[in-house]
């Protein structure tokens, strides 16, 4: 059972969500996400707060898990090794050259496996990842909880030839030099579907073709609760490039891989043929379906919060 520490430090954690989308829904979603990446007070704070809950509580009960995919970490690293160390990226790279001869598109490609591989963890808040010796990690998160960690924000960051880092803060970063990127609990905590699709289109520029950007996200229902939205998601992101190579719903969040396939077409292609008629280019949460105009929308959307952390022990973004 959580303590009353545990249930002070996630509530802070609910309510920033909860206020970003409010303030979303007032200034719109570009000037609020500004606004909350220039409140660094907020931001120290949660940092603090969200590895504090990882590393005192929700690791030590992610550890008394049965499954052996009870957290994102561990999810994480038996995908990049199934993928990458046991070369299973050659048989969705056969599916996207036969793909491509009915296109008629021309690939080039080079064989990605490499010791070690280099991920970029967003909103890492303290990089769990350090500990593997399969990657070279990049950890960045809007405000660092440690010094393993670069200041940067997904949104916002130039992508250009090199990467340049100065003083713990990222400047810009290179365009397709990373293997893995991975997205935890980040994409419901930015406010719109619109910044959600440009964080994935970044991500998209920094992946070498045939990378991964896995994708966890919050969800404390049964999995068809909501897989109309996940539907979605996989739909935009085969609009942007990405085809989906794994999927699994866990007790409270849903795992995902994408991999950047060799040629944008090739996904595109899938979208098309896959697209159902009330399948939207979108990236929705059941947040954004609250109507702002109610006077209980913020205890709304801070119920749908509080489903999404309820009993979350691996929650170790």
């Amino acid at each position: 059972m959580a303590s009353e520490k545990h249930k002070e430090l996630a509530q802070y954690i609910k309510e920033v969500h909860a206020n970003l989308r409010k303030s979303a829904a007032k200034v719109g979603p570009n000037n609020a996400w500004m606004l909350h990446t220039k409140n660094e007070e907020v931001l120290l704070t949660y940092a603090n707060y969200m590895q504090e809950l990882a590393t005192t509580y929700w690791e030590e009960n992610s550890a008394n898990e049965s499954s052996l995919a009870s957290s994102r970490i561990e999810w994480s690293v038996k995908l990049c090794t199934y993928y990458f160390v046991n070369k299973e990226y050659i048989k969705y790279r056969e599916r996207d050259i036969a793909i491509s001869k009915k296109l008629d598109l021309t690939l080039n490609f080079v064989d990605l496996f490499q010791d070690p591989l280099v991920l970029l963890d967003v909103g890492s808040c303290y990089n769990p990842f350090r500990a593997y010796k399969l990657f070279h990690v990049l950890a960045v998160d809007l405000c660092p909880a440690n010094d393993y960690v670069q200041k940067c924000d997904i949104l916002q960051v130039n992508i250009a030839n090199e990467t340049i880092v100065h003083d713990n803060t990222v400047m810009q970063l290179k365009k397709e030099s990373f293997h893995i990127i991975t997205f935890c609990f980040l994409l419901e905590y930015i406010p719109s579907s619109e910044l959600r699709i440009k964080a994935c289109e970044n991500a998209y520029k920094l992946l070498k073709p045939e990378g991964i950007l896995i994708i966890n996200t919050p969800d404390s229902k049964h999995v068809g609760a909501n897989s109309k939205l996940m539907k979605c998601w996989q739909y935009t992101l085969a609009c942007l490039g990405f085809t989906r190579i794994k999927y699994e719903k866990l007790t409270h969040m849903h795992c995902m891989g994408f991999r950047k396939a060799l040629h944008k077409d090739v996904a595109v292609r899938w979208a098309t043929i896959h697209r159902k008629a009330d399948t939207e280019f979108a990236m929705n949460i059941p947040q954004d379906y609250i109507k702002r105009e109610q006077k209980s929308w913020q205890s709304a959307d801070l119920k749908l919060c509080s489903e999404d952390f309820k009993d979350l022990p691996f929650y170790d973004l």
